[in-house]
């Protein structure tokens, strides 16, 4: 087993994982601490050290606000187990695990980008482990980004100081770790040539933004996007604004500067980072991407339609509960008026399908009811046809029924448990189906990850089901419930017309 390795800034010393042919290296720097003159910079190299570091903890997780345990909160019912864990603008580290016995192996590597609106989140949430993905011949990477106010704060003297690299460090830092893993995965026995970026919400979300920057030439070989991939389908209807122009992101860290009480960049950087997290809280704002024409370029949707991305295979899905879109309208009236806005000549076509001539407004709203991140995904399935690309896609439904008092359905995030495989860390009362599924989930991620193609055996030595790409003229996908199941369905009809009505567009 690889219990010692050296990489580029030095020696490092890890741990048998719970099974001991896993070896794990927590804690890793892969740049310098963004402190002092780094804090609004992008990444800088992580200095040398002497002698042999141990790799045994997790480090500090990133600043944002402090998680208190809710038993009325699902989110932090379901992970935010440690109100106490450290915190630091210390932040920018990395974790490995590895199943190599040497350093010669060239096993396929994932990157893993975590979620949490790019305002929380970390590479300590329980359900991270890497070991069981590692078991089947993967090196597992996580990696730990800058959130909030310290992530994506954007100013006028930023910019000037900085024009290559003015803003958005929390992606710029996702960028950095996956060079840092490129240059250095091989000593853990990885490929350096055999990189699969994944991420689930917003790490889906960072995902199609590494996807479709500029700057990523070669960086990685395949991508997988967990209900990341978001457009807005009905006016005013959405999710927070993540996408912002540089000018106006600039013109926000201003004010935020003014609310701080301080004049200037330097100011700003000698500041407490409690008190800057702090103020960024009470302003209520959330930042997010912003487009800087450097390593952002544009909405990273609408460049994945137009092909100006990587092209490399990508595994898309969801859960079946999450982010469903109606339209923002009390009466029948406002809906016709939102069709004939939208439509035009098929207005009626909407209409008859959401039975505005004969049902209630709950009525027509529930016929109208469609999945943004499904619509998305389909959306993208046919622009990969009709622009040229026709790279393989694969898309999954989540649609296990997730058991415990609470009655959860499928909640927006319940599927990390599943692909990681770490359904024991979870206090729900899972069962035999579900950790059946949960192990050709993850043996499904594990083939992707290293062939491009998610087919092959499960750990039973049975083939698992087969999963077909999706296309326009096979529009199918795996379904995750009771068991893996590749459905052979058309979307609804109601999905159907409003894709057809987006390609219009």
């Amino acid at each position: 087993m690889l219990r010692a390795v050296n990489v580029e800034n030095g020696a490092i010393q890890g741990l048998p994982a719970a099974d001991p042919r896993i070896t794990s290296f927590k804690g890793i720097p892969f740049a310098a601490p963004p402190v002092g003159d780094n804090r609004w910079r992008a990444p800088q190299p992580a200095p040398d050290w002497i002698g042999v570091r141990k790799a045994y903890e997790f480090a500090p997780v990133p600043m944002q606000v402090r998680q208190e345990i809710d038993a009325n909160n699902i989110y932090t019912r379901e992970w935010a187990v440690e109100p106490d864990i450290a915190m630091s603008e210390d932040c920018l580290y990395l974790n490995v695990w590895t199943p190599a016995n040497s350093a010669d192996e060239k096993l396929p590597v994932f990157v893993w980008y975590f979620g949490g609106g790019l305002q929380v989140g970390h590479t300590a949430e329980m359900e991270f482990d890497g070991e069981r993905i590692a078991r089947r011949g993967i090196v597992v990477v996580t990696i730990s980004y800058r959130l909030n106010a310290f992530g994506f704060l954007c100013h006028p003297e930023i910019t000037a100081e900085s024009p290559e690299a003015p803003a958005n460090f929390g992606h710029l830092d996702q960028q950095a770790a996956t060079r840092w893993v490129k240059r250095n995965i091989g000593a853990f026995g990885g490929d350096p040539d055999n990189i699969t970026i994944g991420g689930q919400s917003a790490g889906g979300g960072s995902v199609m933004n590494q996807l479709v920057s500029p700057q990523n030439e070669g960086l990685f070989q395949k991508a997988i996007v967990q209900s990341g991939v978001f457009t807005r389908l009905y006016p005013g209807n959405g999710f927070p604004k993540f996408l912002r122009d540089i000018a106006a992101a600039e013109q926000e860290g201003v004010r935020f500067f003014e609310s701080l009480g301080v004049s200037s960049l330097a100011e700003a950087r000698k500041l407490d980072a409690v008190y800057v997290r702090d103020m960024y809280l009470a302003s209520k704002a959330f930042w997010g991407t912003v487009i800087d024409h450097k390593f952002n370029v544009g909405d990273a949707f609408q460049l994945f339609l137009q092909n100006k991305r990587w092209p490399v295979p990508v595994l898309f899905g969801h859960t079946s509960s999450e982010f469903f879109s109606v339209p923002e309208a009390s009466t029948l009236g406002e809906i016709k008026e939102m069709a004939d806005d939208m439509f035009s000549d098929d207005a009626e076509t909407f209409l008859a399908l959401c039975g505005t001539h004969s049902g209630s407004l709950d009525e027509v709203m529930k016929k109208a009811s469609t999945s943004s991140i499904e619509y998305a995904i389909r959306v993208a399935g046919q622009a990969n046809a009709d622009s040229g690309a026709d790279l393989p896609l694969y898309y999954y439904n989540f649609d296990a029924d997730i058991p415990g008092w609470d009655d959860p359905g499928t909640f927006h995030s319940v599927d990390l448990w599943f692909f990681f495989e770490t359904l024991a860390k979870c206090w729900r009362p899972f069962v035999g189906k579900h950790y059946d599924l949960a192990r050709q989930m993850c043996q499904y991620w594990a083939n992707f990850i290293g062939s491009g193609d998610p087919n092959g055996k499960d750990s039973t030595g049975e083939d698992l089901p087969r999963w077909e790409a999706y296309t326009p003229e096979a529009p199918f996908g795996m379904r995750f419930a009771d068991r893996s199941e590749f459905v052979r369905e058309q979307p609804g009809e109601m999905m159907m017309f409003l894709v057809g009505q987006y390609l219009r567009m």
